[in-house]
């Protein structure tokens, strides 16, 4: 039953990721350095609506389902890499927001001036990075779990690195300030649409 959605989830999770990634190039606009300011400021309220999905998709993976899986082997205690709750957590829930990421950066890369003309983002570079970067590491942890530490403690040097890699995410303030900042500068001039004095 687990193993045949094992075998669903992965190929849809490869097809969706390659589907985004070639769409995204494909309708990338051409000339992203003249885009219309209302036009900007439409693809940096969707840029927001990826992040937001982004945040929840991370939130899902690394709360509920991490924390289920912790609960699972200390009720069951070792067993194998395709447990119920891996099969959900590894191989659904994180797959599913490196994706989301993916469609997100690629989003800002190929559809706003201050992504794709002006070097490449710190900030989001590390939430981006961050975030993927656990999944990787799950590799290690169940190859630790398997050869060296079966208890299940987050405290165990086994789990450092997901807390590491986690703490990137907050990455998110920085691109939050370069878009507040962003938007600041395409509203400039507009107030009036907002019924306020015009800024000197």
């Amino acid at each position: 039953y687990w193993m045949t959605i094992l075998y669903i989830e992965e190929p849809v999770e490869l097809i969706s990721f390659l589907a985004l990634v070639g769409w995204m190039w494909k309708t990338r606009d051409m000339d992203v350095a003249n885009v219309a300011p209302r036009e900007e400021m439409r693809r940096v309220f969707n840029l927001i609506s990826w992040i937001m999905m982004y945040g929840i998709a991370i939130y899902w993976g690394a709360s509920y389902f991490t924390e289920q899986d912790g609960t699972w082997h200390m009720t069951v205690i070792r067993d194998t890499d395709f447990t119920p709750s891996h099969i959900i957590e590894f191989y659904m829930s994180y797959p599913m927001y490196i994706v989301i990421g993916v469609g997100g950066f690629m989003y800002a890369r190929t559809r706003l001036p201050t992504y794709a003309c002006k070097g490449w983002s710190i900030a989001y570079v590390l939430l981006f990075v961050g975030p993927f970067m656990i999944f990787p590491n799950v590799g290690l942890n169940e190859w630790g779990h398997t050869f060296w530490f079966m208890e299940e403690l987050f405290v165990e040097p086994l789990h450092w690195m997901f807390v590491f890699f986690g703490w990137f995410s907050l990455a998110v303030f920085g691109v939050t300030l370069q878009l507040i900042g962003r938007v600041v500068e395409l509203a400039h001039g507009h107030e009036e649409l907002l019924g306020l004095e015009p800024a000197e």
